[in-house]
C-alpha cells in the first residue's frame, strides 16, 4: 500500500487525495461551527463529537482535517512538500552536503574551489585505475562475506562524480552572467557595425548628390548663352500618299 502511495506521488500526473471527498459543504460548516465551540482550542476525536453532539453526519476522523495549510509554519520552515517533491520558498541551489550527499568541496561558494576540484580529478583518476586493477583480480569464493573490491571503488567514483556535478551546478549562475554579457557585446558590435554601414552608405550619397548638383549648375551656365542661337529642328513632315495606294498595301498585307 505505501508503495503504491509512493509511486501515485511520483506520477507526473497523479489522481486527486484520496481525501477530497470529505471536503463537502455539511463538513465545512461543522468545522466551521466547531471552531466557534471550542474557543481557540484543539480539540480531540472525542470532544468533537461531544461538542457537535447536537449537529448529524458528525464524521469519525477529524474535521481540522480540512484547515487550510498554515503559511506561517511553511515560511518558518522554509519549505513544503507537494506530490513528493520539496520545494523551498527562495529559489536557491541546495548543496550537495544539504541533499544528503558527501561533499569534498568547500561549502562558501565565496572560496576558491579549483584547488579541491583538482584533487577530486586526481582521486578520480587514480580510483579509476585501481577499479580497472580490481577488475582484473579473481573473483572471491562463493562462501566468502567480504564485498569484491570493485564494488567499494565504484562507490567511491560515484562519490566523486556527483561533487564534480554539484560544483558545476553551483556554477551555473556564473555562466548565465558570463553568457548574457557575451550575447550583450556582441549585440552592442552588430549594432555599431550596421551604424557604420549606414553613415557610409549616406556619405556615399553625399557625394553622388554634390556630383548631380554640380553637373545641373554647369548645364544652367550653358543655358543664358545658347539662348539667342537658333537651334535647327529636324522636319517631321512626310508626303502624302494617294488613298488607293494606301487601300492595295492594306489589301497585300
Amino acid at each position: 500500500m505505501e508503495d503504491e502511495q509512493e509511486a501515485e506521488l511520483r506520477n507526473p500526473f497523479p489522481s486527486p487525495p484520496s481525501h477530497y471527498i470529505n471536503f463537502t459543504t455539511h463538513n465545512l460548516r461543522l468545522l466551521s461551527l466547531l471552531k466557534e465551540r471550542a474557543e481557540g482550542q484543539e480539540p480531540s476525536e472525542t470532544k468533537q463529537k461531544e461538542i457537535l453532539s447536537d449537529q448529524s453526519d458528525v464524521p469519525d476522523w477529524p474535521l481540522t482535517s480540512l484547515e487550510k495549510p498554515r503559511v506561517d509554519w511553511i515560511k518558518e520552515d522554509g519549505y513544503y512538500n507537494i506530490f513528493g517533491n520539496m520545494w523551498f520558498l527562495k529559489e536557491t541551489i541546495p548543496s550537495l552536503g544539504e541533499v544528503g550527499g558527501h561533499q569534498l568541496y568547500p561549502q562558501d561558494a565565496a572560496a576558491d574551489r579549483r584547488p579541491a576540484l583538482l584533487y577530486i580529478l586526481k582521486s578520480m583518476l587514480v580510483t579509476y585505475s585501481s577499479f580497472l586493477s580490481a577488475l582484473l583480480a579473481p573473483p572471491p569464493s562463493a562462501t566468502s562475506a567480504t564485498p569484491p573490491e570493485w564494488h567499494r571503488q565504484v562507490e567511491w567514483i560515484t562519490t566523486l562524480a556527483q561533487n564534480v556535478m554539484a560544483a558545476a551546478n553551483d556554477l551555473r549562475p556564473v555562466q548565465a552572467r558570463a553568457s548574457l554579457e557575451l550575447m550583450m557585446k556582441r549585440q552592442l558590435e552588430l549594432r555599431k557595425e550596421e551604424t557604420r554601414t549606414i553613415h557610409e552608405k549616406c556619405d556615399s550619397l553625399e557625394a553622388q548628390l554634390s556630383q548631380l548638383r554640380e553637373m545641373t549648375r554647369k548645364t544652367s551656365d550653358l543655358i543664358p548663352e545658347q539662348a539667342g542661337e537658333e537651334v535647327s529642328v529636324p522636319s517631321t513632315e512626310f508626303p502624302l500618299l494617294p488613298v488607293d495606294v494606301i487601300n492595295r498595301w492594306a489589301e497585300e498585307l
